[in-house]
């Protein structure tokens, strides 16, 4: 399994990544994170995933190949886990976080924030 995380900070605000990630694991409230249109996202995954097979509200799997993910949102998160999943789905997925909800990702696995703030 590959984890990709994705939220938003608040204007101004900036964090501890890892810091940030342990809390929303622990479903934690974050204080300084914008809330995200987790309908709208989980819309817009579901066509760009409507070749694959909708599991179930959250998951999708790849019949034509290889590869599935589940999706974990919350009002402030969303956490995808892959599996078995291709780089170049997983780089459709971080594309669409960041460029249409400006949502960079956090790779919990480096672990590595990729924003323009990159530490």
């Amino acid at each position: 399994m590959y984890e990709l995380v994705f939220w938003r900070y608040a204007e101004g605000i900036y964090l501890n990544h890892q810091e940030v990630y342990e809390a929303l694991e622990l479903e934690q409230e974050v204080v300084g994170l914008e809330a995200l249109p987790a309908a709208v996202i989980l819309n817009r995954i579901n066509s760009l995933f409507s070749s694959w097979e909708k599991v179930d509200g959250n998951s999708w799997k790849n019949n034509n190949g290889p590869g599935a993910f589940q999706i974990k949102a919350s009002p402030i998160s969303i956490h995808i886990d892959c599996y078995g999943t291709e780089g170049k789905t997983m780089n459709l997925l971080v594309e669409t976080m960041e460029t249409e909800f400006k949502c960079p990702l956090y790779d919990p696995q480096i672990p590595v924030r990729y924003d323009e703030m990159n530490d």
